[in-house]
């Protein structure tokens, strides 16, 4: 996978300026689109895919509960699922995290009960016999999953996608940039975080009131300045977006904007084709579809920052 330049970008000529950062910003997509490619393809980001493909994708239910029994909680499985599927084993005297597991057998095409509910119901199908039968979702019932935190064991393979580079100075740029680009913004303890495994949150609140970004402090500032891009990204574009099946757009668009914005003022974003690879959904080329957006929006931003450096 190639790597972006680290280089700081310099565009003084005010007569040029615009037109040298959006064919500069047009390259830089470009080159992201290809960067992406590469994960795609690439040896780590199949073995990720595959250790991924045996964790379950938990309801928003399950999601809630886990959430409030181990906020920091990031990838959990069950007992022997950690031992049989990761050769990890769970640490002594943890504490299961307790969710509802599907209940699933074979089902009555009628009241779509199992057969032992059915044979107490009031309900009289007898058309097939019960060897016959689907099988489905008849319930659910309380089931123990641990943390990976709570295990010890094999490491499981990690995508390289934090940022990297000198960012002291565009750290505290970016926060007093948050007013003029209208938006609030916190930067949150991780002992206070409450936001499972994320880096950032946008809250879109009422029509009168800023988005609100809050970013979970680090000791990576590079990683911690592209996050707070990303979230003001999300605050410039996608307020008053409730469709669940926009999500992968948007975050492209943000990791998008984080991307180029980050890397004008001279970090290592490659780390972000491997976050956009994660997301399934749109191919890359959508990111060049998208370019009108997030080229305005990182320009906007690279502009308001700039101006606060200097």
């Amino acid at each position: 996978m190639t790597t972006s330049s680290c280089s700081r970008e310099s565009f003084d000529d005010s007569d040029t300026r615009h037109d040298e950062m959006h064919s500069t910003i047009e390259t830089w997509a470009e080159d992201l689109v290809d960067e992406v490619n590469d994960a795609v393809s690439s040896e780590q980001f199949q073995e990720w895919l595959d250790i991924q493909s045996h964790f379950h994708d938990y309801s928003h239910r399950n999601t809630l509960l886990i959430t409030r029994q181990c906020p920091h909680a990031t990838r959990v499985a069950g007992y022997r699922t950690w031992l049989q599927e990761f050769d990890r084993h769970v640490k002594e005297g943890e504490t299961a995290i307790w969710i509802w597991a599907p209940i699933i057998a074979k089902q009555c095409p009628e009241c779509r009960n199992s057969p032992s509910y059915h044979d107490r119901s009031d309900c009289g199908y007898d058309k097939t016999p019960v060897e016959e039968w689907e099988r489905g979702l008849v319930g659910f019932r309380p089931a123990p999953v641990f943390d990976i935190s709570q295990t010890d064991g094999e490491p499981l393979p990690e995508l390289e996608t934090e940022a990297t580079g000198e960012a002291d100075e565009l750290v505290p740029a970016l926060l007093e940039a948050a007013s003029s680009l209208e938006v609030e913004v916190s930067v949150v303890a991780p002992a206070e975080w409450s936001h499972g495994n994320a880096k950032g949150v946008c809250e879109y609140r009422r029509s009168d009131q800023r988005p609100l970004v809050e970013v979970r402090n680090r000791e990576n500032r590079a990683d911690l300045a592209v996050t707070l891009v990303h979230e003001y990204a999300h605050a410039l574009l996608h307020g008053g977006i409730d469709d669940e099946a926009e999500r992968s757009k948007r975050e492209l668009e943000a990791e998008a904007v984080g991307y180029i914005v980050g890397r004008y003022f001279g970090l290592d974003t490659s780390g972000s084709a491997f976050y956009l690879a994660s997301w399934h959904g749109e191919g890359t080329e959508a990111i060049l579809d998208r370019l009108e957006r997030i080229s305005s929006t990182a320009e906007e931003i690279i502009d308001i920052v700039d101006g606060v450096m200097e």
